[in-house]
């Protein structure tokens, strides 16, 4: 009798060692492995091994194959059956979890979600479930944009937290909510609850790793939050605790001790992920200060490692954090007069947001803005303005809206013939009064706008009014490019005025700085000013050594202008509508020879 009882056991062991065996294989082998667990249900097994096994194929057909509609059968069969077995948890919600995954995967999203509602329901006793299921479910609502009803689940699963004693888990729960009421721009309700979360991280006495996790959480909300603002200066105690941080954690051994509590076992991102994202924050800052050879440096390291994470890992996120990075150095390029490297990098862009139509959607408007960067860098403002226009079509975040608006403001002072259009954008950014968004650095930016319009246009007080807005504005918050663009600016007002003098205590500091960022259109625009300054000034030795830095400049801003709109991703300054087109192959690097262009 007792042999019988056994034999299921031996031979479903048997039969999953198999499955396991082809399953790790190298290469492995899936077709054998689901023969073997189908080979399971031969044998009329019980409940118990029959939902795990429907489960076990679920997954494996999931996660190997394209065959999506076995394995929504199988899984759907395991929740079925796992429902009607006492004390099968695991089970039970692995069944939901994955379902709901595979539904998502089909764009069968309204199942999903009451799927999981379910699941949810019926897990109160199950701790990690319960938590790792609400979790899911905010992921869901936050990937339909429904940030309200994300916010109220996480909201429900930091009491759960509570309750079941995990302060951890509480804090991953709050923090994940920060970062959702920031996206809203719900800054009232940011600031209380990035002061509890503070109190909770500090106060909470665990494991090393996961307590210097829940510190990067918290210190990269605090980040960004400041750099949304543009306030560049006021974010760096912030950032260097944040860098502290990371080293931190990068000395720890991974403790293999798993915690006493059951809701505590979660981990917010792998520190090899931390790793890219501090150097991803660092790069946001450095850009925004103007400190553009300390990106380009932290934007190598951090795409190096992702080169090797994404070897081992096809974790979505790091597609994310590459296409972020490539935005930002695209940014640094242009200013420091690298067009045909920026171009590629764009091409890089696509081609990553050809792989996911997610990170299209979330990336189209940022792309545009970039090709409409690259247009004006090339003097083609019919693009810019096509690009310009079709980026704020695609986007809703305000931030956004208002940089790509500022910009193209610029487009329409340049062509000079658009006062209709460009005053009823002013209007929209109005930076004396309400202005749209709260960061300092946007605000600072529209001022210098006017200040742009107004010399244009020749009324040079009002202009002067500007620009020392902006200055003071700039100066506060350590932003360099916009300080270097100003001084240059107000250096042309005096020069214009015959006030030769205090031009050149405006010019030389702006040539100063735009050397150090370096910015290629401010120093080509400050070495023609001292130029004619010092001509006037009778200086003939500085004169001549101007003459020949704005020779210099031009040569290689000509060269590089060549260089890029020969490249066959020049053509994507025509393409405003639908997906990135696919026939413009980007190269890995600027291989074109500058030589063989001239």
């Amino acid at each position: 009798m007792a042999s019988n009882v056994e034999a299921p056991e031996r031979w479903y062991l048997a039969l999953l060692g198999f499955a396991e065996h082809f399953r790790t294989s190298s290469p492995p082998k899936i077709r054998l492995c689901v023969h073997c667990l189908q080979a399971v249900f031969q044998f009329k097994p019980p409940q118990r091994i029959e939902a795990r096994t429907h489960l076990q194929l679920g997954s494996v057909l999931y996660h190997h194959t394209k065959n999506s509609e076995l394995a929504r059968s199988h899984l759907e069969k395991a929740w079925f059956i796992s429902q009607q077995v006492p004390q099968f948890e695991d089970v039970k919600f692995e069944a939901a979890s994955i379902l709901s995954e595979l539904f998502c995967q089909q764009n069968l999203v309204d199942s999903a979600k009451p799927l999981l509602r379910k699941a949810i329901q019926i897990s109160q006793q199950t701790p990690y479930w319960h938590c790792r299921l609400l979790f899911q479910l905010a992921q869901l609502h936050t990937l339909e944009k429904d940030l309200v009803s994300a916010c109220d689940l996480l909201g429900v699963g930091a009491e759960y937290a509570r309750v079941v004693g995990s302060e951890y888990t509480r804090a991953l729960f709050l923090l994940s909510k920060g970062m959702l009421l920031l996206m809203e721009r719900k800054l009232g309700e940011v600031h209380p609850l990035l002061t509890l979360c503070g109190t909770i991280v500090e106060n909470w006495q665990g494991n090393p790793i996961q307590k210097e996790s829940l510190r990067v959480f918290f210190l990269v909300l605090q980040v960004t939050h400041y750099l949304d603002a543009g306030q560049v200066k006021s974010v760096k105690p912030c950032l260097k605790q944040l860098q502290q941080c990371i080293q931190t954690i990068s000395t720890l051994h991974d403790d293999e001790i798993l915690p006493s509590n059951p809701a505590d076992l979660f981990h917010w991102l792998p520190k090899e992920h931390m790793c890219v994202l501090v150097y991803l924050v660092t790069v946001m800052h450095s850009m925004q200060a103007g400190y553009l050879e300390k990106a380009q440096k932290y934007t190598d390291k951090a795409l190096m490692q992702l080169e090797k994470l994404k070897m081992l890992d096809c974790s979505p996120i790091l597609s994310t954090f590459q296409v972020i990075l490539l935005e930002h150095i695209i940014m640094c390029r242009l200013v420091t007069g690298h067009k045909a490297t920026a171009l590629q990098e764009i091409s890089q862009v696509c081609q990553l947001c050809q792989q996911s139509p997610r990170l299209f959607t979330n990336h189209a408007a940022q792309l545009h803005t970039l090709l409409g960067l690259y247009c004006i860098s090339v003097n083609c403002m019919d693009n810019a303005e096509a690009q310009f226009t079709t980026a704020l079509r695609l986007t809703t975040h305000q931030e956004l809206w208002t940089y790509i608006v500022t910009n193209l403001a610029s487009v329409y002072i340049r062509e000079g013939n658009r006062h209709q259009d460009l005053y009823s954008l002013l209007e929209r950014i109005n930076p004396d009064h309400n202005f749209p968004v709260s960061s300092h650095c946007l605000r600072a930016a529209a001022f210098y706008i006017r200040g742009l319009l107004s010399f244009f246009q020749g009324r040079y007080n009002e202009a002067k009014r500007f620009l020392r807005e902006t200055l003071k504005m700039s100066n506060a918050e350590d932003l360099n490019r916009l300080t270097a663009c100003s001084l240059v600016l107000l250096g042309h007002i005096f020069y214009v005025l015959g006030n030769h003098r205090e031009s050149n205590n405006m010019v030389v500091p702006a040539m100063q700085l735009a050397s150090k960022i370096p910015d290629m259109s401010v120093q080509l625009w400050s070495s023609a000013l001292l130029k004619d300054l010092n001509k006037a000034l009778g200086n003939t030795m500085d004169a001549h050594e101007a003459a020949q830095m704005h020779q210099n400049f031009s040569q290689q801003l000509l060269q590089d202008h060549i260089a890029a709109c020969s490249l066959p991703e020049h053509n994507l300054i025509s393409w405003t509508d639908g997906p990135p087109p696919v026939q413009i192959q980007a190269q890995n690097g600027p291989t074109t020879s500058l030589a063989s262009l001239l």
